[in-house]
């Protein structure tokens, strides 16, 4: 990628589209996730290689994905069990450390622990954070951290206090947001952290977000004249 001017710290992606990406083409909703899980490691590899990036967010399962078929919901899950065990030397490589935001206590118990060894393994590593929202919901990370604080012994609570007990801590908020497939909506997604960010909405679905649809993302940001209420 040729280098710009300004570069987010923190980018996150809302990951839409893998079934209707797979529906145009005559393909199953299996064949759309599968796609769309290599899309997330390319993501990844791609981004790692940006320095000035540090933290990336993904949404991969939502708490209201839970509503879907659970035939649907089982492939999903596989496909981020699968997707931690064919690439662990890769991300080692990369030096991606992962942070888990959400409850993983639903999930399956191998699938857990597939999760819990993967954040556990690349704790210490310096490279690009990845947060990977798995059974998350913008209203319940700040629910739980409100939590967190009145089980602390908290009397009275501030904006640091939320946002250091929030499941991404201490990624800084949100720069830059990309929702693929060109819906316009946020989808309870990281409510606290993307207080000012910036948006970019493509209307490519996420399995066709390759280093080029990146590139030029990351190309709109660098224009962005960010203001956060300012002048």
């Amino acid at each position: 990628m040729r280098k710009l001017s300004k570069y987010p710290t923190h980018i996150a992606f809302i990951m839409d589209g893998n079934r209707r990406w797979a529906k145009r083409r005559g393909l199953t909703k299996y064949v759309g996730h599968e796609r769309g899980a290599q899309r997330l490691v390319d993501v990844i590899k791609n981004l790692s290689e940006i320095k000035e990036i540090k933290f990336a967010s993904f949404f991969a399962f939502s708490t209201e994905n839970w509503n879907r078929e659970k035939k649907e919901v089982d492939a999903i899950f596989n496909l981020v069990s699968d997707m931690f065990k064919k690439n662990e030397s890769e991300f080692e490589k990369y030096d991606i450390k992962f942070v888990c935001m959400g409850d993983i206590s639903r999930f399956p118990d191998e699938m857990q622990k597939i999760i819990i060894k993967a954040v556990e393994k690349s704790k210490n590593n310096s490279g690009l954070v990845v947060n990977l929202a798995l059974n998350y919901g913008g209203r319940a990370d700040i629910v739980q951290a409100v939590n967190k604080l009145i089980e602390k012994g908290a009397k009275k609570i501030n904006e640091e206090d939320i946002s250091k007990n929030l499941y991404s801590y201490p990624a800084p908020d949100i720069d830059l947001v990309i929702r693929t497939s060109g819906e316009q909506r946020v989808s309870n997604f990281m409510l606290y952290q993307l207080a000012y960010s910036e948006f970019y909405f493509p209307k490519v679905h996420w399995p066709s977000f390759n280093k080029r649809q990146l590139y030029k993302a990351l190309k709109i940001y660098s224009k962005r004249h960010r203001r956060f209420g300012g002048n």
